[in-house]
């Protein structure tokens, strides 16, 4: 049964029978004489007293509160229970149920349970939502509208389940899985051991300051209640860094180009109350500063700044070109985000200098990656860690679906995870996959704050990446989930240390280029990123600020007032009319204030204070609760020696494998190439030979770009077993043959060509029962074909788009999220067959008659081949396997065919439900909001 308890739920578990289910309700108010660390402490004796005594159900509740007492947050409460029960050996012998009015969004739920309950009553969440119907604020039966509330918060929690790692909920309850900023040691040490945290704050007496003024306004009814205002603005609600007053002063300071404007939106941003952990942090003044013509100009500063990785598709293709046209102008680098980029603008200033790989490999092909001067690898992103990004069916134009080879109107859902990523060294064999297709380009890395990255870090440069970026969690949060826009990520302040002292401490500071996004939005914030270890900087909203962006939080809805967050092509023709020099001058604003920092700091140069800890001292604090922070962690020397920072000093960080075959394989076509002459070679492989293949592709695709070879190939035919990535990126006018085995990624981002690999003629083992590739293979295939005369591994075609393919087998996952492409299954294939898969279709042998249990329905029908004379189905299917047998000379193929009357009853066709562009065409237009 789901925890989070309706009132009848709540009842019925009181009303159990008390020779086997006695219950004792304990209250979570007291008196504020007592002391909230005391009352704690005595709370979790009482229980743990009364579980011994055969209590079974422990009931934690705030309701009976009264003038004079105040309540203990539920939370703390719990933790200090659970803890003492575990202490004492008595936590499996009860239930704690928490009867709570602090209990409304998801997150709360996620925190008590993490701390340990075992059922949530959220009595006054109900009472809300009763109110509301009474007073005609919610329509509906009220019911219904109670059902709805709980419907939503089992979603939010399984959203948060999810981006942990976790199945059920009972993996999760008391698991601790949080991380805490500003919460004190003796707090944590009563209630949440297990949490990790290394700021430290607030302790019981600040905590218990704060219910205290809570209880003054509660009881005071001539005060009005607050307006709230958490996640958009309200007047006189909570503080936002982007309230209506940075949004005008930016707007005005770019259109005018007026330094006297900005110094406005500077003193707003530098000047406001502390907001992050940076505002708690001011520069030590130099006894004697740098006349301002001896800093650096501004031109060396730009190659620092990057924007940061917004898709076209969630930006409209005039704001996307716009920062691109921007940036390349200045200097400076522009991100295409993970939704590909039209080949229209490649070698020109449109191009965006950064292309991103994200686990979705959205448009992501031999000639996308050719054209770029890094490549990104989107591990996560901090406005909403464990989560891909996801792009709503409305925002899906025909345009959009073009660059991303998908259907119009049709949802795209990146994976939570990169499904060729789950160790360092997948890591390092994708960062291998992209230097061989480019190996001009650098390889940067995304990951976000958190405690412990400073490991992950440094084994990503021990992987050979170039750039590492760390993401904290207040930025990009327009179109993110509720359950990501707060309480998700942690803040870059304590990241971007932990990560630079590591990549010290290993000897690796200098072969890496440590990058900071996330909030940033003034040349203060640069100098602070700088001398907490960052060498470039990420800039996200306060470019699409500059551009007219109102922040008005309605990304995800293809409404934007402004033209930029749309693909309605009214709205934008209409309404955006953002200029890049409205960029370009945000950035050279930036750079004369940094210019201005660094002659206070009395340095010349940005690089000189990178990773100078030394140069940051505390403020004042304001209140009690900044004078508890511990910045002292943040503030830690990483152990530079010496006046000069320690940051990135351009060396490559190549890796120890050099691609010989590769290397030997693009010089004995190159002659050829240049001429585009049909060529064929012979190559023994073996298991350390990777990504074989890659560099060929990125030649042809860097020379003929995305049409490739057209009526020209080689052939190349390989004997042995092949590394990983065989094929990786192939294009068209590829066409290689194994006469062996190969391991994992085959295909994986081909976009062209064909790949065939059967058993080696000497071998002994039945092809039709032996696995010949490994797992992720033709992961984000758009294009070419794959033949394989034996078993795949698991998530074969996983985000295949646009492929076709042939195996005789496949494990667990085979199709999951594909969006186009034909696959055909001679064999069994494994359970969840076909999970997120919106469109293209599959073909599988349904020859043990369980093939409909092992696939995964939620999106996708299960049929019978259509048999009937002319069928185009059945003649597809035929054609394929005699492709496959052409190719691969496999015996089952044959087989098949030569039986193929008795053989095509057995085949089930796999296709999306009806498409979500067909209900997106029949609903009525959103209107303009803003």
């Amino acid at each position: 049964p789901w925890p989070v308890l309706n009132v009848v739920k709540y009842r019925s578990l009181l009303g159990l029978d008390q020779r086997w289910y006695r219950n004792e309700t304990f209250s979570l108010n007291y008196d504020p004489e007592e002391g909230l660390q005391a009352a704690i402490t005595r709370l979790a004796g009482q229980v743990s007293a009364a579980v011994a005594d055969g209590v079974v159900v422990v009931v934690l509740t705030d309701r009976d509160i009264s003038r004079g007492k105040l309540p203990m947050h539920a939370a703390l409460a719990t933790g200090a229970v659970h803890q003492r029960l575990i202490a004492d050996g008595l936590r499996c012998d009860c239930n704690i149920i928490i009867e709570t009015g602090t209990a409304r969004d998801a997150h709360h739920f996620a925190v008590l349970f993490g701390l340990g309950a075992t059922a949530v009553y959220p009595y006054l969440a109900f009472q809300v939502i009763n109110d509301l119907h009474a007073r005609g604020a919610l329509k509906g039966d009220l019911l219904r509208n109670r059902k709805h509330y709980r419907r939503g918060i089992r979603k939010g929690l399984l959203k948060v389940l999810s981006k942990m790692g976790i199945s059920c909920i009972t993996s999760y309850r008391g698991a601790q899985l949080f991380e805490t900023v500003g919460l004190g040691k003796e707090v944590a040490e009563l209630c949440c051991p297990g949490a990790a945290g290394n700021i430290d704050g607030a302790g019981f007496a600040e905590i218990e300051a704060d219910q205290q003024s809570l209880a003054d306004v509660a009881w005071n009814f001539g005060q009005p209640i607050a307006q709230g205002g958490l996640l958009k603005f309200a007047w006189n609600g909570e503080f936002h860094a982007y309230n209506p007053d940075v949004v005008t002063s930016l707007q005005k300071a770019v259109q005018s180009g007026s330094h006297q404007d900005y110094a406005v939106f500077e003193r707003l941003i530098n000047q406001r109350q502390p907001a992050a952990l940076r505002d708690l942090l001011k520069l030590r003044p130099a006894a004697e500063p740098v006349p301002i013509e001896n800093i650096e100009p501004a031109d060396k500063l730009f190659p620092r700044f990057d924007t940061a990785a917004m898709s076209i598709g969630a930006l409209s293709p005039e704001a996307h070109e716009a920062l691109a046209v921007a940036m390349n102008t200045l200097g400076g680098n522009s991100n295409s985000g993970e939704g590909g980029e039209d080949p229209a603008r490649f070698n020109t200033i449109r191009n965006s200098n950064i292309k991103q790989v994200a686990s979705g490999r959205f448009g992501v092909t031999a000639h996308y990656l050719v054209n770029a001067d890094i490549l990104q690898i989107k591990i996560a992103q901090g406005a909403k860690p464990g989560e891909g990004g996801q792009l709503p069916g409305h925002k899906v134009s025909a345009h959009i679906a073009w660059l991303r080879h998908s259907v119009p109107g049709v949802t795209l859902i990146s994976p939570p995870p990169h499904h060729d990523i789950y160790s360092i060294e997948d890591l390092a064999q994708l960062i291998f996959d992209l230097k061989q297709v480019n190996p001009e380009a650098l390889v940067s890395v995304k990951l976000v704050a958190e405690r412990g990255v400073g490991t992950i870090a440094a084994g990503v440069a021990k992987a050979y990446a170039d750039c590492i970026t760390i993401a904290g969690h207040d930025g990009g949060t327009g179109a993110s989930p509720l359950t990501s826009v707060k309480y998700a990520g942690s803040p870059w302040e304590t990241g971007l240390p932990e990560a630079h002292h590591a990549l010290v401490e290993n000897g690796l500071r200098d072969r890496v280029r440590l990058q900071v996004d996330g909030g940033l939005k003034t040349g203060l914030d640069v100098i602070k990123g700088a001398i907490l270890g960052a060498d470039s900087f990420g800039f996200g909203t306060g470019p699409m600020v500059a551009l007219g962006c109102k922040y008005l939080r309605i990304c995800h809805l293809n409404n934007c007032a402004t033209g930029i967050a749309t693909q309605d092509d009214q709205l934008r023709r209409e309404h955006f009319h953002g200029l890049p020099e409205m960029v370009m001058n945000y950035f050279r604003f930036i750079a004369e204030e940094v210019r201005g920092h660094l002659a206070y700091l009395g340095f010349e140069k940005l690089e000189d204070i990178i990773g100078r800890s030394d140069l940051l001292e505390k403020i004042e604090p304001l209140t009690d609760k900044q004078r508890c922070i511990d910045l002292d962690p943040i503030l830690a020397s990483a152990g530079v020696a010496g006046p000069q920072g320690a940051g990135y000093r351009g060396i490559r960080n190549h890796p120890h494998d050099r691609g010989e075959l590769n290397a030997r394989i693009v010089a004995e076509l190159k002659p050829v190439l240049e001429k585009r002459e049909s060529a064929g070679r012979q190559y023994e492989i073996h298991n350390f030979d990777r990504s074989v293949g890659a560099a060929l592709a990125g030649e042809i695709s860097r020379r003929y770009g995305r049409d490739g070879l057209d009526g020209a190939g080689y052939d190349l035919e390989f004997t042995g077993t092949a590394g990983q990535s065989f094929g990786v990126w192939n294009t068209k006018g590829m066409h290689l043959r194994l006469h062996g085995d190969a391991n994992d990624y085959v295909g994986k981002g081909m976009s062209g060509g064909r790949i065939a690999i059967s058993p080696h003629h000497e071998s002994s083992i039945v092809a039709k029962r032996s696995a010949i590739i490994g797992n992720t293979c033709l992961y984000g295939a758009t294009g070419g074909e794959l033949y394989a005369a034996g078993h795949a591994g698991e998530r074969f075609a996983v985000r295949n788009s646009g492929a076709t393919a042939v195996v005789e087998g496949v494990g667990y996952h085979g199709c999951e999220y594909m969006t186009g492409g034909t696959v055909v299954v001679l064999g069994r294939a494994g359970s969840n067959f076909g999970a997120g898969m919106t469109g293209g279709r599959a073909y599988v042998l349904n020859v043990s008659e369980s093939f409909e249990r092992r696939c995964n329905t939620e999106l996708v029908t299960v049929s019978k081949l259509d048999t009937a004379e002319g069928s185009a189905d059945c003649a597809r299917v035929k054609s394929l396997i005699e492709s496959h047998v052409r190719y691969t000379g496999s015996k089952w193929g044959q087989r098949i065919l030569d039986n193929f009357d008795h053989f095509k009853f057995k085949f089930r066709v796999v296709e999306p439900q009806r498409s979500e562009a067909e209900s997106t065409a029949s609903r009525v237009p959103l209107k303009v909001v803003g």
